[in-house]
């Protein structure tokens, strides 16, 4: 454990940022999972709903940094060519 008050600050913080992370890294991948799920019930408007929900996550967390910019593009490009099958 730290001494410095300043460092014991910077411990906090980062915890509730590490959270904070990790709930939003969550609601990402639900939301992905949710597209792969209308896709394999055949639901094509459900389906783009969500992956228009699913395109918005990923970009946030590009913006907040929680991700690396090819991951989201094989995400979006893996989720595009799945919704495209159930035309």
């Amino acid at each position: 454990m730290a001494n410095i008050k300043q460092q014991k600050k910077r411990i906090k913080t980062n915890q509730k940022a590490k959270l904070r992370n990790s709930a939003f890294k969550t609601s990402m991948r639900t939301a992905i999972k949710q597209v792969e799920t209308a896709v394999d019930n055949n639901k094509h408007e459900v389906a783009v709903t969500a992956n228009n929900f699913a395109y918005k996550k990923l970009d946030k967390a590009l913006a907040k940094g929680l991700v690396h910019k090819n991951y989201v593009a094989r995400k979006k490009s893996y989720l595009t060519k799945l919704v495209n099958t159930i035309k």
